[in-house]
């Protein structure tokens, strides 16, 4: 059974039809990647799918259960995390804190609890922040945990933002560009890390723009274009379509795909 099912899902805004009729599964472990023009309903099929829009039709599975139009929250809860295009971190909140908010949802909570500072309470904020230690490391960021991230670097807030997400522990982790604005010594860095968290059974769904790092590190690769499915298969399969090549890649792009799998 795939951890990851979307079926004929699509919604329109205004009567333009944002996301058509798309179809896809994702297998555990997997780097699942969503190409395509600007504007051809990534981020929206990723909004679909994380419960920040209801879907107009189609469904959303996720490890067997039908989940459309659930609260991001609640998906958060069934195993699904993600991150988004542009930058959410708390500026004024140390990195350690940052994480520690990913976590919210695995503690108990209880007003009278934290109004009168039970040992139980202290004891969870310990065992968060050790926990928040544990996942800044695993992202490169251990020597980040002091710092508020209004100080740290752009390529370090975006492995921040990930970190977070893995916090709440998922089963699948969706990252809308992880490495958008990045400069290249920070692109790998990212690009190992998510080939990493797959490697250690954390199912990802990709949305990108670096085709060198989508051909790379990809299990499969889904291509949208104007919010409807054109090709999908294997990085090798998606490169050499012409389809995808007139649409999307170009020559040049194509030519560049090509390299990056050397």
């Amino acid at each position: 059974m795939s951890i990851l099912h979307v079926e004929d899902i699509g919604i329109a805004f205004g009567g333009v039809k944002a996301v058509d009729h798309v179809t896809f599964h994702v297998e555990k472990g997997e780097v699942f990647s969503i190409i395509g023009p600007n504007g051809a309903g990534k981020t929206t099929l990723f909004n679909l799918m994380s419960g920040v829009y209801r879907p107009k039709f189609g469904k959303v599975l996720l490890s067997g259960e039908d989940v459309t139009g659930r609260e991001p929250q609640e998906l958060a809860r069934r195993g699904m995390s993600r991150t988004f295009q542009n930058l959410q971190v708390f500026f004024r909140m140390t990195a350690r804190e940052n994480v520690m908010v990913g976590r919210h949802l695995l503690e108990k909570r209880g007003l009278f609890a934290h109004l009168f500072a039970l040992p139980a309470t202290a004891r969870q904020n310990r065992e968060s922040a050790e926990a928040a230690d544990r996942f800044l490391d695993r992202v490169g960021l251990a020597a980040y945990a002091d710092m508020p991230a209004s100080a740290m670097p752009y390529g370090a807030l975006k492995r921040l933002e990930i970190a977070r997400a893995l916090a709440a522990q998922p089963s699948v982790l969706l990252l809308d560009e992880p490495a958008a604005g990045c400069n290249p010594v920070e692109t790998e860095e990212i690009e190992r890390l998510v080939r990493s968290i797959a490697d250690e059974g954390v199912t990802v769904v990709l949305v990108e723009h670096d085709m060198k790092m989508v051909m790379r590190i990809s299990n499969r690769i889904h291509v949208l274009e104007f919010g409807r499915t054109l090709a999908q298969g294997t990085s090798a399969e998606i490169r050499a379509n012409p389809k995808v090549i007139e649409a999307y890649l170009g020559t040049h792009g194509s030519k560049e795909a090509s390299v990056a799998c050397r």
